[in-house]
Parts: structure tokens; C-alpha cells; sequence
């Protein structure tokens, strides 16, 4: 029983996580430009996922991207600086990994 109690709490957790992170997408507006499966203005996030797949140190390399912006990697229209911290910037990158 006390097993399928800490089960239940991990999956909330995780539930929780990842709502804060799409709230948190959310909230920088990230999905002005970007959307899960189609591009708007940027990439997909499946789109870059697919090209980041077996990069080493993908995660921090994005979160810097998202901080600190973009440009030439996925066309002309670069990606501006996003008002993010280092911590907010590191969970929508893992988060926008999470989208295969």
C-alpha cells in the first residue's frame, strides 16, 4: 500500500513539473513563436528535438539559447533574448526536450 501511495505522489510530481513548465512556457511567450508539432515563427519543439537528438550537453546549450537568443540556426528571423533566470531558462529546456 505504501507503494502505490509514493507512486501516486511521484506522478503528481511530475504532473506538477511539467504543468509548471508549460505554464511557464506560457508565461515568457514562448508559444507566440513556437508550437509543439508546427512551426510559427520558430521551430517546433519535436522539430528541435529531432535535431538536438544525442547532443551532448543539449540541455545547457538550449537553456542558453532560450536566455540569451538566437540567430542563423533556423533561418533568417532570429530569436530574441527572453527575460528568463538561468533556472527558468534550464526548465523550459528541459521541458521542450521532453517533446519527441
Amino acid at each position: 500500500m505504501k507503494h502505490c501511495i509514493a507512486i501516486f505522489v511521484a506522478a503528481g510530481l511530475l504532473t506538477g513539473q511539467a504543468m509548471a513548465s508549460d505554464e511557464l512556457a506560457k508565461a515568457k511567450n514562448c508559444m507566440t513563436c513556437h508550437s509543439f508539432d508546427k512551426k510559427i515563427v520558430g521551430p517546433s519543439y519535436k522539430d528541435v528535438v529531432a535535431k538536438r537528438a544525442g547532443e551532448k550537453g543539449v540541455e545547457a546549450a538550449l537553456a542558453g539559447k532560450i536566455k540569451n537568443g538566437s540567430k542563423g540556426e533556423w533561418g533568417a528571423v532570429p530569436m530574441p533574448p527572453n527575460n528568463v533566470t538561468d533556472a527558468e531558462a534550464a526548465t523550459l529546456a528541459k521541458w521542450v526536450l521532453t517533446h519527441k
